[in-house]
């Protein structure tokens, strides 16, 4: 369990993710900003607290992976790897512009920090498992965090590596699930109703456990204790609103992709105002 003072830096850190998500989409004047919203949580423990990383070696062979197999979730891990210190946080403002580092999707091979290349939906899971394979083969204590959305999952692609991993044990591979409820054109349950995706994945063999995808301490929780889990892979099925955590982006009905008018241009600098002050508030804390 986290100490007090630990989840007011994941609360802060969480804020900061956020925050800087958002700079760099309303700088852009348009971005996938529903869907990166929604991990910001996720985010924030697992660059903050869980995953063995090192800033200033990036390909530090012992470190451990994460496929964000959501792709244009970008702009999130951009900002959570700037705050970590993988490159200069004033890059934020290049996302997705010409001659950037910071593509839409991400690129392990644009972006320092980017550990696979994803975007193609679907194709995230077939790279982790190859990564947590390779791992193994290694003998490395190395952990593969692998993001999907749920409107992804609607990918066969997916459900051949739900059957794969457990079938091979993969006890270091822990499967986030961005449950957000809505994909890029509606509702899941309109589109390709997923019904109760925790027990899919517990059908095919995986460790299961269903956590709310805003709260820093139970996700923490469940990620640590799928890292003690032996002899099958972990599905974590993470209870988001897309959009979190900025109530207008929230509301908004199309939000996968915003355009920004006149309107959401103004609403999110409110937004930023908002988050800088609850940032402030928090520095205070201890």
């Amino acid at each position: 369990m986290l100490k007090r003072q630990e989840l007011v830096e994941l609360q802060r850190f969480a804020t900061q993710i956020r925050l800087e998500t958002l700079k760099e989409i309303k700088n852009l004047g348009f971005g996938h900003i529903g869907g990166a919203l929604s991990i910001v949580e996720t985010l924030a423990v697992l660059y903050g607290k869980v995953m063995k990383i090192n800033p200033l070696n990036p390909d530090w062979e012992e470190r451990d992976w994460l496929v964000v197999s959501k792709g244009h979730a970008g702009p999130a891990v951009y900002a959570a790897l700037a705050l970590k210190g993988f490159f200069p946080l004033e890059d934020l403002m290049t996302l997705n512009q010409p001659r950037t580092k910071l593509p839409s999707h991400c690129d392990r091979n644009l972006t320092a920090g980017i550990d696979m290349t994803t975007g193609s939906l679907g194709q995230g899971i077939s790279t982790a498992i190859g990564i947590a394979l390779g791992h193994r083969l290694d003998r490395r204590e190395s952990f593969v965090y692998l993001i999907v959305g749920d409107g992804e999952i609607n990918e066969g692609q997916i459900w051949e590596g739900a059957l794969f991993a457990p079938n091979h044990q993969l006890d270091n591979l822990i499967l986030l699930v961005d449950n957000n409820k809505k994909q890029l054109d509606g509702y899941t349950k309109d589109i390709n109703d997923l019904g109760v995706i925790s027990e899919k994945f517990r059908s095919f063999g995986w460790d299961v456990d269903e956590v709310d995808g805003s709260n820093l301490g139970e996700i923490y929780q469940s990620i640590h204790r799928a890292r003690k889990n032996k002899g099958k892979p972990s599905a974590i099925i993470l209870d988001t609103i897309k959009g979190q955590g900025v109530k207008f982006v929230e509301e908004t009905l199309a939000n996968h992709h915003i355009k920004f008018s006149e309107t959401e241009d103004e609403l999110t600098q409110q937004a930023i105002e908002k988050l800088t002050n609850k940032l402030e508030k928090l520095q205070g804390v201890k």
